[in-house]
């Protein structure tokens, strides 16, 4: 298994941390996931030979937590097993499916590390728990308070995003701090984007961009998380606080929080995306974006991206894989944000 750089959760810190001032539960079992995640990748790497793993068949299984923050704690449905009574656990299989099929049919990719890794998911974590989370070997949902968030396995572009987490983590497994963070929460947002508008069957036109708009409970309807057509533009509200997202580089967040801006800047390219995507279609987009990816380092920054996406756009464009107008709109966008 690849060392993950990062522990991942779709809730941002800023966003959280407003939730507490204003004194929202925003859940007290992460802490808890995270040391056991790192107890568990630790002995995960300390038992890994030189044998390449046998090719897996990307099984979906979903566990019940039962309302506790032990994850793995009762099998609930497998690859292939009739539906349940249970909407969380049909949401969780359903949309890992749909994310499995994302990758494997639009970017020749099985399943999060190429390789058919079985895809582990958890509902019901912990009581009233207000975020989801990849760890870098599962997904984790909460099921929101049913007033600031609903259950978290409500929506795909949720699922889309964190699992892309995984992949992120098995291919240019970005370090997840300053812009190389910043990066690896843009490469989740774009792929979440991506699959939710591939599954719906929309266009770059006619998505509306909003990431975590679906798990927006009563208080915040018409919010969400993020916006990649228009970052900083999400959310405003009292419980929340105002979207910092900047999309340009002239606002780029300079500080030490979110490591050093992870989810904040992650809206320069979130928006350079959303341009490329209006140019030559979301698919293209992501193909692009995805061939890029294998390429990048963990310490790439946003230049180094550009510098990567615009080499990519050419060989893909000389290779008819793109049409002959990406490498313009490509230009364009980065400049766009003052890149």
């Amino acid at each position: 298994m690849k060392k993950c750089n990062c522990f991942c959760s779709i809730i941002p810190p800023d966003m959280v941390d407003n939730l507490k001032k204003n004194g929202v539960d925003v859940g007290k079992g992460m802490a808890n996931a995270d040391r056991g995640f790192r107890m568990r990748r630790k002995l995960k790497i300390a038992s890994m030979g030189a044998i390449q793993p046998l090719v897996g068949n990307a099984n979906r299984i979903v566990y019940d937590c039962q309302h506790t923050t032990n994850r793995q704690l009762a099998l609930v449905r497998n690859e292939g097993a009739a539906a349940s009574v249970d909407v969380s656990v049909n949401n969780a299989y359903d949309f890992a499916g749909k994310v499995r099929e994302f990758y494997r049919t639009v970017l020749g990719w099985n399943s999060i590390d190429n390789n058919g890794l079985d895809i582990i998911l958890n509902v019901h974590y912990s009581k009233k728990y207000n975020n989801a989370f990849w760890d870098g070997s599962q997904m984790t949902f909460g099921d929101g308070d049913g007033v600031i968030f609903v259950d978290f396995t409500k929506s795909l572009d949720v699922a889309g995003h964190e699992m892309s987490h995984g992949v992120v983590q098995y291919t240019a497994n970005l370090t997840y701090s300053g812009q190389p963070g910043a990066l690896n929460e843009h490469y989740a947002d774009a792929m979440g984007i991506a699959i939710k508008q591939y599954a719906l069957g929309q266009t770059a036109q006619t998505s509306d961009w909003l990431v975590g708009a679906d798990i927006m409970g009563p208080q915040l309807q018409g919010m969400a998380i993020r916006s990649m057509k228009a970052p900083g533009t999400a959310y405003n509200h009292p419980l929340l606080g105002r979207d910092p997202q900047p999309d340009n580089m002239a606002n780029l967040y300079t500080g030490a929080a979110d490591n050093r801006g992870v989810h904040i800047n992650s809206g320069i390219p979130n928006k350079v995306f959303y341009l490329v995507s209006i140019g030559i279609t979301t698919v293209s987009a992501t193909k692009l974006w995805f061939e890029t990816l294998k390429v990048l380092k963990p310490m790439t920054n946003f230049k180094g991206f550009k510098t990567a996406i615009k080499k990519m756009a050419k060989k893909m464009v000389n290779a008819g894989k793109l049409p002959a107008t990406t490498i313009g709109i490509v230009d364009s966008a980065f400049a766009t944000v003052g890149l």
